[in-house]
């Protein structure tokens, strides 16, 4: 996998990749959306929680099927409560230590239910 930022192309904003280059012989892992959900079915309380929570879900699903981390190409991030990309940036970027993906962090009037505040999809590549 090669993480592509190009200087002919705006600098990102924070830790993400613009791009990410993988061989099509790989093992390919496509998550559904997660939300901040622990695994006895309580929903976490606040914002943060929630991020970390959906984040752990999103990895849990990744680990189930054998991959790691570090095999994330890709994650799209739906927030309901606006002017909050600060904080998410400070949570994905403890929890992924380090690694980049392409990322996409979308502010959008509600979720499934009211009580949602975030759901993160991704997708995930071993090659």
């Amino acid at each position: 996998m090669r993480i592509i930022n190009p200087e002919n192309v705006v600098k990102p904003a924070s830790n993400y990749a613009q791009g990410i280059v993988h061989s099509a012989a790989a093992e390919r892992i496509v998550i559904s959306g997660q939300l901040g959900i622990r695994p006895d079915g309580t929903l976490e309380e606040g914002l943060e929680a929630q991020m970390e929570q959906a984040w752990t879900n999103v990895f849990g699903v990744m680990a189930a099927a054998g991959f790691d981390k570090t095999d994330l190409i890709r994650a799209t991030i739906y927030v309901t409560v606006p002017g909050q990309v600060s904080t998410y940036r400070k949570i994905r970027d403890k929890l992924l230590d380090g690694h980049l993906c392409a990322n996409t962090y979308l502010e959008i009037s509600a979720l499934a239910a009211p009580e949602f505040l975030v759901e993160i999809e991704a997708e995930a590549v071993k090659e």
